[in-house]
């Protein structure tokens, strides 16, 4: 039994060193080029669990203002639009927003419209009682900022405390002055088909889809005319009220633009003009914290300037 357990193993081991042999031999005699095998084919039966590796990104304008948005908690309505290439981005276009004093466009729009027409001119003189203007546009007494008194203004200082300063109660005179029926109007004939001024004495409201619209027709010189609407550019070109677009972007870069505040609703929205090509860039949103979203706006503004300017 021993001698035949030992003749086993000894032709086991002869088997062994002849198949190492001969595989020596063909090893020796081959191309060492055929030597490398597939991957794919060395491990075809075998499973191997798939690895995540971050994937270089392409640097596209959604890819840009997303990594920007990462982590937010804010609601956001955006349009960027590139006025050379027509490069685009939107985030939540239609969705209607409170205005805020976004709204003062409109009457900047319409107040142009009717200087055009001869109903109104510039040098012009408004003047109305604090008390009445609060009750005509159903503004509480705890809400006002003013509450006795009268404002005086010319036309053109009205427009341009209106839209540099944002001051409420130049946009009120002129509003009472053009009448918010006619911002109605000037709304309908213009395809602003999202907003609403509130001539019932409701909030005014809007969504990025009509603001970039607004500043396309405005950039085109299609709004009003070539003329005036370059007007409503220089107007908007001397904005003061620059901590949220043009925030962190180069001291240089010329914006046209307007903001909006409203209790959890912050923003702007405007033209930015680059050496490189202009573009529209609107950002409305709605926040429990307006402060932070308002640092987010100078973010993305910053993000997309960077983008287009590279």
């Amino acid at each position: 039994m021993n001698n035949l357990k030992y003749r086993v193993g000894l032709l086991f081991v002869f088997l062994t060193l002849f198949c190492a042999s001969i595989l020596l031999i063909r090893i020796i005699n081959t191309d060492p080029k055929t030597l490398v095998v597939p991957i794919s084919e060395t491990f075809a039966s075998v499973s191997i669990p798939f690895i995540h590796t971050k994937q270089p990104m392409n640097n596209s304008l959604d890819q840009t203002i997303q990594a920007t948005l990462n982590g937010s908690q804010e609601n956001y309505g955006i349009v960027v639009h590139n006025l050379i290439n027509n490069e685009n981005y939107a985030l939540n276009e239609h969705q209607v927003f409170q205005s805020g004093s976004l709204y003062k466009l409109w009457v900047m729009a319409t107040a142009y419209d009717q200087i055009i027409n001869g109903v109104l001119r510039e040098n012009d003189i408004m003047k109305q009682e604090i008390p009445i203007l609060n009750e005509k546009f159903k503004i509480a007494t705890e809400d006002a900022e003013r509450k006795e008194g009268d404002i005086t203004l010319s036309v053109a200082d009205a427009l341009y405390q209106m839209i540099t300063v944002s001051d409420n109660y130049a946009a009120l005179l002129l509003s009472e002055k053009v009448r918010l029926s006619n911002v109605v109007k000037f709304l309908n004939s213009n395809g602003f088909s999202e907003s609403k001024v509130g001539t019932d004495g409701s909030i005014p409201t809007t969504t990025a889809s009509d603001m970039a619209l607004f500043f396309e027709q405005l950039y085109k010189g299609t709004l009003i005319n070539k003329e005036y609407d370059e007007k409503m550019l220089d107007l908007l070109k001397q904005q003061k009220l620059n901590e949220k677009i043009p925030k962190k972007l180069p001291e240089d870069v010329s914006v046209a633009h307007k903001t909006g505040e409203f209790n959890s609703f912050t923003h702007d929205a405007g033209i930015v003009y680059t050496p490189k090509g202009d573009y529209i860039i609107v950002i409305l949103s709605e926040s429990q914290s307006p402060l932070e979203a308002e640092q987010k706006i100078a973010d993305i503004s910053e993000a997309v300037y960077r983008y287009f300017t590279k």
